[in-house]
């Protein structure tokens, strides 16, 4: 990966990500809590969500490296739990609204490169253009998803579990990004979570037909 691809992919990330927040957003205050929309979050302007570092240096990092995995993020919405109507449940689906939100785009773009694009004549700057949105997308919703306070899908998971347990589960997310990196860099016992994610998303490329 170089220059070229870091000039297409991260356009890519920051759009995608503020996506997956707005989604976030909007599924909260449609469950009851204002808090994103009295922010000025539920909007697409860059401007709100962009985190110098989540949203910028990180994937520009990973991406020059040739990491694997290449992931981003926007500033996260704030959500008020004690405005959902149903506290737990609600924050599972607010969580969930953003990987979905991801899989969405890509599942869009997966069947205009397969249906529409060869009507065009396969160009292919265009095909790769598309191609990495599609691939990109699904890193995101497929990394958001892992069971990792704070990820969304700590959020999903913790729905599972007697409330005590989630509360404490969930109060790692303090420390949950260091144990993340940790587990992205450094293999352990021939567990190696870049590979699994790597993996999930050759098999939702897959599941695209691509």
């Amino acid at each position: 990966m170089g220059l070229e691809f870091a000039v297409i992919a991260l356009p890519v990330i920051i759009i995608s990500a503020i996506f997956h927040e707005v989604a976030h957003g909007a599924v909260a205050y449609r469950l009851g809590d204002p808090t994103a929309k009295l922010l000025g979050r539920l909007t697409l302007n860059p401007i709100p969500h962009i985190d110098p570092v989540m949203s910028i240096l990180l994937p520009l990092i990973l991406i020059i490296s040739g990491s694997p995995v290449i992931f981003g993020a926007a500033k996260p919405v704030p959500v008020d739990p004690f405005n959902l109507r149903d506290g737990r449940r609600d924050m599972a689906l607010v969580s969930l609204a953003g990987p979905l939100t991801n899989f969405l785009i890509a599942s869009i773009f997966a069947f205009i490169l397969k249906f529409i694009v060869p009507f065009l004549g396969n160009d292919p700057i265009i095909y790769g253009l598309l191609y990495v949105i599609v691939q990109l997308n699904l890193l995101l919703g497929i990394f958001n998803l892992l069971p990792i306070p704070p990820l969304d899908g700590s959020k999903i998971f913790a729905l599972l579990l007697p409330e005590d347990m989630a509360n404490r589960y969930l109060s790692i997310g303090t420390y949950g990004m260091f144990i993340l990196f940790f587990l992205l860099i450094f293999p352990i016992g021939g567990f190696s979570l870049g590979t699994i994610i790597f993996q999930l998303q050759e098999f939702a490329l897959q599941l695209l037909g691509l």
